[in-house]
């Protein structure tokens, strides 16, 4: 166990993209003294208290919030004995900061508007309807399944396999089999569904943004990605009964103004993509600008609720605002300075040429995706973009796949996994997950195989 956190250390230290200081050097390159071996131990005992978020409850953005400040502590004591270190150090935080800031802002837009959709019963109204119209456990499974693929391109995984968790929760409480063999199969569709869209992940949206693939060439990874959830959905639905749960007469009705908000929030995306394909403004300018949309129609919501009798569910945008998933964007903080101090240190350049040069890049990207079932892709794919090795599309279409379905390995390998955990009182665990990851692990080569036919 301590060799496999020291490799991974290594692999995720550095995610300062490529500058020079006046001295033309990118690093303090004091990766052997003392504070640097420091600096590695505060991320590793960090990140472990993240892995173990599920056991000991604490949020995961607290430790590396706190690890980040202590390890740019260590690294502004080494730049004081480098020439030019103040400006390196100057540089790199501001660079980071660019980065953060540009990512949060896109984030943050796009959580708001799963917010108001939320709050204005869309999913819920789903929710509903499927529960209602008496499918049989196997046909539910698939449609959860497919679902879970398609709507989280544009949701996020952890969203998406919450509101498909409800449905099979609310038909299936009472066959536990059911309930976890479904919970797997949402986990994987959700995380292949994820991959093949600007949007469905942040590893893909960080390759967006750093212009190696525009938005359209993500959809090149359609195919593999189907590959990736259908295999092992197939797998495991010969264990999946044709018995029909008893439906249920419930109903939800989706509030005043939810099919606008869909409309906007698809208005939103076009924005997004047409400042960068057109514009070449990044991308969180367009989402913020999308944004102003749904600030707006709330606006009239507002005037038009107070108007009714009952005043009680007058909606409040800046309440979609803060209950905004804060903990996962101080995480993404935490993570990106945490990682960009390491790699201020030196690390970068040790760990792109023992992974990318000593294994090539197939290999190397091919490990990045089982790291990701281990620890979050968001730090693993941060490293891959620091080092930035030279590798053509189909190379970072390929560390794009495998970084965001390699979490469905293992069911702490992704936020939707821990997420369904949670939810299914019992039903689905750690162990349970791991019954099927041979499953799991012949998409996720099948998908790499896919790739290479389509793609390669």
């Amino acid at each position: 166990m301590k060799k496999i956190l020291i490799f991974l250390t290594l692999h995720l230290a550095g995610f300062s993209t490529a500058f020079a200081s006046e001295s033309g050097a990118n690093h303090l390159n004091m990766t052997t003294s003392t504070l640097g071996v420091l600096a590695v131990a505060v991320f590793v005992l960090g990140y472990s208290l993240v892995i173990a978020e599920e056991f000991i409850h604490l949020r995961k953005s607290k430790p590396v919030i706190l690890a980040a400040g202590i390890i740019w502590i260590l690294v502004a004591l080494m730049a004081k004995s480098v020439e030019h270190g103040k400006e390196l150090v100057e540089h790199t935080l501001n660079h980071n900061l660019l980065e953060y800031s540009a990512l949060l802002l896109f984030l943050l837009t796009a959580m708001i508007y799963v917010n108001a959709m939320t709050e204005r019963n869309v999913f819920e109204s789903l929710r509903s309807w499927l529960i209602k119209k008496g499918y049989s456990y196997k046909k539910l499974f698939w449609i959860t399944g497919f679902l879970a693929f398609f709507i989280s391109p544009v949701a996020d995984n952890l969203t998406t396999a919450l509101l498909m968790g409800a449905v099979v929760l609310a038909v299936g409480s009472d066959k536990p089999k059911f309930v976890s063999i479904a919970f797997i199969n949402i986990v994987v569709a959700a995380n292949a569904g994820g991959a093949f869209s600007p949007f469905g992940d942040i590893t893909t949206l960080m390759v967006w943004q750093s212009g190696h693939i525009d938005f359209f060439g993500f959809f090149a990874l359609f195919i593999p990605s189907l590959v990736n959830f259908l295999l092992p959905a197939f797998i495991m639905s010969f264990v999946i009964s044709n018995d029909v749960p008893q439906a249920s007469n419930e109903e939800v009705k989706m509030k005043k103004g939810a099919i606008s908000i869909c409309v906007l929030f698809l208005c939103t995306i076009v924005t997004a993509v047409s400042f960068e394909q057109f514009l070449h403004l990044p991308p969180f300018l367009g989402m913020m600008t999308g944004m102003s949309y749904l600030f707006f129609f709330s606006y009239y919501l507002k005037l038009a609720e107070k108007k009714a009798a009952d005043n009680t569910s007058e909606f409040n945008i800046f309440s979609k605002v803060a209950k905004a998933e804060w903990d996962t964007l101080l995480f993404f903080f935490g993570v990106i300075f945490c990682v960009g101090g390491l790699g201020t240190i030196g690390y970068l350049a040790n760990v792109s040429h023992m992974i990318y040069d000593g294994l090539g890049p197939t290999n190397a990207n091919i490990i990045a995706g089982v790291l990701s079932a281990i620890v979050d892709n968001i730090p693993v794919m941060f490293a891959i973009l620091t080092m930035n090795p030279n590798m053509d599309s189909y190379q970072w279409l390929l560390v794009t796949m495998t970084a965001g379905v390699g979490g469905s390995l293992l069911s702490v390998g992704s936020a939707a996994g821990v997420a369904l955990m949670g939810q299914s009182k019992g039903m689905y665990s750690f162990f349970s997950h791991m019954k099927w990851s041979w499953a799991i692990a012949l998409g996720y080569g099948a998908s790499i195989y896919a790739h290479y036919l389509i793609n390669g």
